[in-house]
């Protein structure tokens, strides 16, 4: 055996040396010489001379160093070193050929040439067959950039790429072709030219299933889900085949079987008829089997929870009809990243290592049983959490939002509520929230967790100019979310301005020839920095003049008569822990001073003198949606507010009973005189009157006494996919505690339109009910003084919507939506005409979309199927199209 050893070894040298002569010989073949030259086998030279030959755009010497070889150097040849520098330069795949050559020797000293061609480089691309909109795209997928290098295997892969591209698209006959030209323009470079004929999508003119008797046609049709037939009535899913959804339906027709009971069910084989170039026939044979039973399910290896306890999570009762799919959901649901199963039950008590399989022990007859075995595992703790990706915003303003902290022990649940909350903020890309769970130690019973984050634009700007009420309207608003007011002073933080502790600064400016609006709004939501106790400060001024037009049908603004709102608001919330902590109870308090000098407009009882407003607000929400606050998929958001002012007519002396017979009086004796006498006495007995009325009008609301209770509610729920269901209820109501002063004139409900309140003179609340004009909902009344017919506002209303949507990008630059929508509601004077039965209804469809530095914008066409609430309405209001800016989501 060793003397075999010794042979073996030297015939292998011997056939070394051989393949490597042979090698040389090839490599500096076809050489003329100027005299005869013999070659030795492994003969030592030096480096005399190295030239390299065939370059177009490449630099000699750039090529002689990257080869290695320096004149000088010793070198043997034949040697591995020569086929090394030729490997290493066919690896770079920017040549099409490389060769080494001798061109001479004298004496010990060996010149060499190095011939290359290079590849062509690609300049331009053109591309056929596809629409204009996609042609980038097939560029940056294939990276058929300018200045790659042309070479067999990438016209190949491209090639390849698209045709599957196409395929996985339905069109299965698809053909690609790339051709290449020598470009003149520049040195060794191609253009390339792409034709693609994708042909007509392939369909499925008929689905055959064989050995199914079990189950019909039907009930298996429809569990292929991506895979239909063709049918003149289908539109919202076409009957294109597409491999890669067909093999999952396979899996859905399995799962269907499973789910009722067939355990043994399967695909015995499927295969497609071609019935000519755009139509094929599926053919699907099944196997079903028996129907089964679930046994006994016991639990093996469980201390932490009890049989019962498993059990009742489980939701699987022995002699229930067996379901495959259920058990596998029970056991772990990978559908919802917070179900009720086993595996998260163990998650979300500290138990990340433990492991749930469910095992047939016997199957007797038609029952199966099962034991359930369950490895707990080390009880595991949060070692690290770290954030990264945070740019602008500052770790404690993320920190505070999270549910996850060191030393805790790990759940689930805390780590998809961190997300949710991190996603509420606005500050970061809800989409790209990423919980990265590190260094897992089963043994030591730790881990840790990095929040992978993408800043999102947190300042908003409003910049609106247009014509409006017989002049220009001018509006610049400036909203900052992630505001940081202790930098404000600090020179170096403003980029543009302070940001980064999660506080928010609004200013917003409003003006035209008739009206000024300006507001300031401050909000801290951490107070104190501890607990989530979220402070809010506002100030605002609006100044509205009096108008009317001269006999040239022009606008002519009095300065001196108008009125003005001066109002100031606090409030606090807090974040409370029962029922959950999903609750917050907020308090605000209030002032307005209502000021008029000779104005009235009907929006109004009076024209001269002030209205005072001192007002209370107990807020009970609770807001668990998410993740993101823009496109919410799941979760509701419900509002219960109380505004409250004090009953100064319980401690006054006034007789608010005699002033309202007062009111009562004048009031229809100015309906008996009327607007339009003519009688010298009358028309001063009205002005008379008018004046009395407005004097009696302000005494009754110099001090504003009413209460308002309103309610929302918004519950998302997700149908399939991200396809969400929100639906809406409504429900406000503006009362009295003295019935002789009656509602006040201010703070009503005005329902119907986009339900954009920007200019509020009143603390109004504007009620969006889309398909009908702005307001148009609202019930009108009588003026006594004026005789017209006018809007005071509603004291009561409620409203309903069904809206259902789905996005078509929530990118961190622009999230957009679509939805469609039914909403019904209607607004009353009084709650004796309150009938809840009693709604304007209407449909339509709309867009959203959302870019962080404009906030929402959106448009909306609404279908009005009601008469709406003005005087001499016939008829459903029709067709109505709504823009909408900065309304909340």
């Amino acid at each position: 055996m060793e003397k075999l050893a010794n042979n073996s070894t030297k015939i292998i040298k011997k056939a070394t040396h051989l393949y490597l002569k042979l090698l040389f010989l090839l490599l500096f073949a076809g050489q003329s010489f100027a005299q005869d030259i013999s070659l030795e086998d492994g003969k030592d030279y030096i480096l005399g001379g190295l030239t390299v030959t065939g370059l177009q755009s490449y630099n000699e010497q750039t090529v002689k160093t990257y080869t290695g070889l320096r004149v000088g150097q010793p070198i043997r040849i034949p040697s591995d070193d020569i086929s090394a520098v030729i490997k290493k330069l066919w690896s770079l795949e920017l040549f099409s050929n490389v060769e080494m050559y001798y061109t001479k020797i004298e004496g010990d000293k060996i010149f060499l040439e190095l011939n290359i061609l290079e590849r062509p480089t690609l300049n331009k691309v053109t591309v056929y067959g596809v629409k204009k909109r996609k042609i980038e795209d097939i560029i940056n997928d294939t990276d058929l950039k300018k200045g790659k290098k042309i070479t067999e295997s990438l016209i190949a892969n491209t090639k390849n790429y698209l045709q599957n591209k196409y395929k996985k698209q339905g069109f299965l006959n698809a053909k690609v072709n790339i051709a290449t030209a020598a470009d003149t323009s520049g040195t060794n470079t191609q253009n390339m030219v792409i034709n693609v004929n994708k042909g007509d999508k392939v369909k499925i003119r008929n689905i055959v299933f064989e050995g199914n008797d079990k189950l019909s046609d039907k009930r298996l049709q429809k569990a292929l889900k991506k895979t239909k037939k063709k049918k003149i009535y289908r539109f919202w899913k076409k009957s294109k085949y597409i491999e890669e959804d067909y093999n999952e339906d396979l899996s859905n027709l399995v799962d269907t079987y499973a789910e009722r009971g067939y355990r043994d069910a399967r695909i015995l084989s499927d295969t497609f008829v071609k019935v000519n170039e755009n139509n094929i026939d599926l053919k699907i044979k099944v196997e079903e089997g028996d129907k089964y039973y679930f046994g006994d399910i016991n639990f093996v290896g469980n201390s932490v929870y009890t049989d019962r306890q498993l059990s009742r999570v489980l939701g699987i009762r022995k002699g229930a009809t067996y379901n495959g799919v259920l058990l596998k959901k029970r056991i772990a649901d990978d559908t919802k990243p917070d179900g009720e199963d086993l595996t998260n039950l163990y998650q979300n008590n500290g138990y990340l290592f433990s492991s749930i399989n469910p095992v047939e022990v016997s199957a007797i007859n038609d029952t199966i049983n099962f034991e359930i075995r369950i490895i707990e595992g080390k009880e595991t703790f949060l070692d690290h959490v770290t954030v990264v990706g945070n740019d602008k915003t500052n770790d404690h303003v993320i920190f505070r939002e999270l549910r996850t902290r060191p030393g805790q022990k790990y759940s689930k649940d805390n780590i998809v509520r961190s997300i949710r909350e991190l996603g509420q903020l606005g500050f970061f890309d809800a989409e790209q929230i990423v919980p990265d769970i590190q260094n897992p130690d089963p043994n030591a019973g730790t881990v840790d967790i990095q929040y992978s984050l993408v800043e999102a634009g947190s300042s908003q700007i409003e910049l609106q100019g247009g014509f409006g009420g017989g002049g220009f309207i001018g509006t610049l608003g400036l909203s900052f979310s992630n505001f940081s007011l202790k930098n404000i002073f600090n020179g170096e933080a403003y980029k543009p301005v302070p940001m980064g502790d999660g506080q928010t600064f609004a200013l917003r400016v409003q003006a035209s020839r008739t009206f000024r609006v300006y507001s300031l709004n401050f909000a801290e939501p951490w107070l104190g920095g501890k607990k989530p106790v979220r402070f809010n400060l506002s100030l605002s001024r609006t100044q509205q003049l009096a108008t009317n037009f001269d006999t040239n049908g022009r606008l002519d603004v009095d300065p001196d008569r108008g009125f003005s709102i001066t109002g100031v608001s606090m409030g606090l919330a807090k974040r409370v822990q029962w029922p959950d902590d999903f609750f917050t109870i907020s308090h605000s308090l209030s002032y307005q001073l209502y000021d008029f000098n000779d104005f009235n407009n009907g929006l109004f009882n009076f024209g001269n003198g002030s209205s005072n407003s001192l007002s209370y607000t107990l807020g009970i929400s609770r807001s668990s949606q998410g993740p993101s606050r823009i496109f919410p998929l799941t979760g509701s958001n419900f509002e219960l507010t109380a505004k409250f002012t004090p009953p100064y007519s319980l401690f006054s002396n006034k007789d608010f009973g005699q002033i309202r017979d007062d009111i009562d009086t004048i009031t229809e004796r100015l309906l008996e005189i009327g607007t339009g006498t003519t009688d010298i006495e009358e028309q001063l007995e009205f002005q008379e009157l008018s004046d009395e009325l407005e004097r009696l009008e302000e005494e009754r609301f110099k001090l504003l006494e009413f209460y308002k209770i309103k309610f929302r509610g918004d519950w998302y729920t997700r149908l399939v996919d991200k396809l969400v269901l929100r639906t809406n209820a409504e429900f406000g109501f503006l009362g009295s505690y003295n019935n002789d002063i009656g509602d006040v004139p201010f703070e009503r409900f005005f329902v119907g339109g986009d339900g954009l309140g920007n200019f509020t003179l009143d603390g109004r609340d504007v009620i969006q009910l889309r398909g009908y004009e702005n307001s148009a909902l609202t019930p009108f009344i009588t003026n006594p003084i004026t005789g017209r017919s006018e809007q005071d506002g509603g004291t009561i209303y409620n409203k309903f919507s069904l809206e259902l949507r789905y996005p078509l990008t929530l990118k961190p630059s622009a999230s957009i939506y679509a939805l469609s929508f039914l909403e019904a509601g209607n607004a009353f004077n009084n709650f004796n005409e309150y009938n809840p039965f009693e709604l304007k209804r209407s449909a339509g469809v709309g867009l959203r979309i959302f870019m962080p530095a404009f906030g929402l914008l959106g448009i909306d066409f609404g279908y009005g199927f009601d008469r709406d609430a003005r005087p001499g309405s016939t008829g459903p209001s029709g067709w109505q199209t709504h823009f909408i800016i900065g309304q909340q989501f």
